[in-house]
């Protein structure tokens, strides 16, 4: 991919020129899906399958010792603000369970669909954007807010923090701490956010390509509405989002080297 086939101009094409640069999609899935199964089990090896809630806890402390030396740790404070109005911090959690793979998964096929010559790029980007994030996940393995409290085989023992686990005590898809998802997830997997790298890698892939006002309103501020959400919830430190950015921008650059090395063989 060339950097002029980014551009508005290069989506003016027939549906034969489209169907001819369109990847096979059986051979897409496939990769996606092998990707993802792969992430999966290496991101796992690294979180609390192998990490003790000691270290684990010991990196949350820090990020928060570091959000309040600058003056900008407010997560609990938000959470306080809503966490009364029950329906409004459920929604929230479907929103957290949701969207993070519905409108990556909208992003991906409409991108296939409508934008062939620019779906091969994006879909580079999401996959080495999703694999550097495992370097944070084995580095920095860190606690999210509402595990600090609870103690048990995760959790840490900081009653003071006062964080609600929103999902478990309020109502949500599933809950991390319990059934298949205690022993499938990484309870760990907090920085990055690949909620919001998700979330904004799905902006800029869709924000030349909308044409209605209200789909334009919408993908810009899904971003912003991620961040709201992981916070309001407490699986995440604001902190996670900037690393999820961090992410994305690795992704990004390494998405465009590869790319412009494919088109010079």
């Amino acid at each position: 991919m060339t950097l002029s086939s980014l551009k508005p101009g290069a989506l003016r094409s027939g549906g034969k020129a489209k169907s001819r640069t369109r990847p096979r999609w059986y051979l897409e899935l496939a990769v996606i899906g092998a990707f993802y199964g792969i992430y999966s089990w290496v991101r796992n090896q690294f979180g609390s399958a192998a990490v003790e809630p000691a270290k684990a806890q010991a990196n949350a402390e820090l990020v928060i010792d570091w959000e309040r030396s600058i003056g900008l740790y407010f997560e609990r404070e938000l959470q306080d603000l809503f966490i009364g109005w029950v329906s409004f911090i459920q929604f929230w959690n479907l929103f957290y369970g949701l969207f993070h793979f519905a409108v990556t998964a909208f992003t991906l096929i409409w991108l296939y669909w409508r934008f062939p010559r620019h779906y091969p790029f994006w879909r580079t980007t999401g996959l080495l954007t999703t694999g550097s994030a495992l370097v944070g996940f084995a580095l920095f393995p860190l606690m999210p807010p509402r595990l600090l409290s609870v103690g048990g085989r995760y959790g840490g023992d900081l009653p003071d923090t006062g964080y609600v686990d929103t999902v478990t005590d309020l109502g949500g898809l599933w809950s991390f701490t319990s059934g298949a998802a205690e022993t499938l997830s990484n309870q760990y997997a907090a920085m990055p956010s690949l909620h919001f790298a998700w979330a904004m890698w799905c902006y800029l892939a869709l924000r030349k390509h909308l044409e209605n006002p209200a789909g334009k309103w919408a993908i810009a501020a899904y971003p912003w509405l991620t961040v709201f959400a992981i916070i309001v919830t407490a699986n995440h430190y604001w902190i996670d989002a900037v690393g999820g950015l961090g992410a994305l921008g690795v992704g990004w650059l390494a998405a465009r080297g590869y790319h412009a090395w494919r088109n010079r063989g």
